[in-house]
């Protein structure tokens, strides 16, 4: 893994343990990503994805350390590692269907500056042509990809330093599926630092420069994405070989 990760961490998660009651659901967790990094995290349902990222955005581990360029960060509050430049694009799109696709942009751009916003919408709408024309539309109307383009350019409406994808995939056609992942590809050439947490593990890995499985709450494989999509251990577990 170290020859794919020469750039400079911008996060580095040590020793991470997380409950949800009696439960321990993450048992020492170790990731580190480099600036301008897209790593994948893939896994099956249940193995523990979401329960990290929810650690990295928010929610306060049991034990171990998170540290966000340079400093621990283990123990701020959401609202903190927003403002440190951490945004999520939540599973499940979690878009506000009753407000137009324009003001949930607005909504993502709570931190910035007011004077940025104009700016910063025209961007978004040139790396998502659709939502330019969809701007007025309340976002319960859009189909599906659309909601998920548009909880993707929420989070980067906050610009963030980095950016976690929960399953941007989920419940999307195929077609669309490669759309997502052709944009996700466009952000890291960007320079945009990207955690990728995907269940479709052919998808995620192709296009990661780092790749980590997880499997019942730990770490078990981790190394460039294109080498952990060769690894037949992986093939076996996830995409069918």
């Amino acid at each position: 893994m170290q020859d794919a990760s020469k750039k400079q961490p911008i996060l580095q998660v040590s020793g991470l343990d997380s409950h949800y009651g009696p439960i321990k659901a993450l048992h020492g967790i170790d990731i580190e990503i480099g600036e301008g990094q897209l790593v994948a995290l893939v896994g099956a349902n249940g193995a523990g994805k979401t329960t990290l990222l929810r650690a990295i955005s928010g929610v306060q581990p049991s034990s171990g350390s998170i540290r966000f360029a340079g400093q621990e960060i283990g123990r701020l509050s959401a609202d903190k590692r927003v403002r440190a430049g951490i945004c999520q694009v939540p599973e499940g799109r979690q878009v506000f269907g009753p407000m137009t696709v324009e003001d949930n942009l607005r909504l993502g751009a709570y931190t910035r500056p007011k004077q940025d916003f104009a700016g910063d919408l025209e961007r978004m709408y040139a790396l998502f042509p659709v939502l330019k024309e969809k701007r007025q539309l309340l976002a319960g109307m859009l189909s599906g990809g659309q909601q998920q383009m548009l909880a993707m350019a929420r989070a980067l409406m906050g610009r963030p330093r980095l950016l976690l994808l929960d399953e941007p995939s989920m419940g999307l056609a195929p077609l669309l599926i490669r759309e997502i992942f052709r944009i996700v590809e466009e952000l890291r050439s960007h320079g945009i630092t990207i955690f990728l947490v995907e269940q479709n593990a052919h998808a995620a890995l192709a296009i990661a420069d780092v790749g980590y499985v997880i499997e019942t709450g730990s770490i078990t494989l981790s190394g460039p994405g294109p080498e952990l999509l060769a690894n037949e251990q992986v093939q076996a577990a996830y995409l069918g070989m």
